[in-house]
């Protein structure tokens, strides 16, 4: 927007069409481009009031992420999404009653009959797959939001509920956490399979020989790893034990895959 006048109670910004809100600070940024214009976040303050902020929140509308309860009251939970006033999840929006200090993955909503903004816990309510917009093959952003016995639940481009299965899963992954995957498949039922590797990638039966191949692409073919690596430190890098790290490498030992060095592992296959 651009830079119109100075009141007492800050700057008066408009974006060329005559709509003004209120930069209500004293000093503006410094970085204003040539012609005073300024990129802005609009939102309502605590009296209704549309107002302008430099700063962008963790997420705007229709958008997912992670907030911390500031405090939960008869009106909801108020969450710390960057500016004032907290971003309010009603009760009626909560998946379950939400508590102070803790984190929660929630959907900014804006109310179109009010114009207000409020959260939501309430994910699914908000993916449809009716409509897919992806097809098998495609590489997808991921967040997951649930965890059951077979997998996780996962946002797929914002707008599509998918399952990343158990079995492919190689490292911890929390709630809220971003990740890439691919489309694996498509159900009759417009359900998402997700894998969190690329499709046509050589999987091998045991878990923990693909974890070590998927762990050498990533490094670009090397990894910095022998047997005489501490316990503690292949723990930290892959999650195993140092006995099941080195059954993996010397499986692809004698498959020729790899090759051990003094300093490290080197993918040849």
């Amino acid at each position: 927007m651009q830079v119109r006048r100075r009141t007492s109670e800050g700057w008066v910004l408009t974006d060329g069409d005559g709509k003004e809100v209120l930069y209500p600070h004293d000093v503006l940024p410094p970085d204003l481009n040539d012609d005073k214009r300024m990129p802005v976040f609009v939102y309502r303050d605590a009296g209704g009031r549309q107002v302008a902020s430099a700063r962008p929140p963790k997420a705007t509308v229709g958008q997912f992420a992670m907030f911390r309860v500031n405090r939960v009251d008869r009106e909801g939970a108020h969450l710390d999404w960057g500016l004032k006033p907290d971003l309010v999840v009603p009760l009626d929006e909560q998946r379950h009653p939400m508590e102070e200090g803790r984190w929660y993955l929630v959907r900014v909503v804006l109310d179109t009959r009010s114009d207000q903004l409020f959260g939501s816990t309430l994910i699914e309510d908000f993916l449809n797959n009716d409509e897919l917009t992806v097809q098998e093959g495609d590489a997808v952003d991921l967040i997951v939001f649930g965890r059951s016995e077979l997998g996780l639940n996962v946002i797929v481009n914002g707008r599509h509920q998918g399952l990343v299965h158990a079995n492919d899963v190689f490292k911890r992954v929390g709630i809220g956490d971003k990740l890439t995957g691919h489309v694996k498949y498509i159900r009759d039922d417009r359900k998402l399979d997700i894998t969190l590797q690329p499709i046509g990638y050589r999987q091998y039966n045991d878990a923990n020989v693909d974890l070590v191949v998927r762990r050498l692409r990533a490094g670009k073919g090397f990894l910095a790893f022998t047997d005489k690596s501490s316990t503690e430190a292949i723990y930290a890098e892959f999650g195993i034990s140092k006995k099941a790290f080195k059954k993996a490498v010397g499986a692809l030992y004698r498959e020729r895959l790899v090759r051990l060095e003094e300093d490290g592992i080197v993918w040849v296959g």
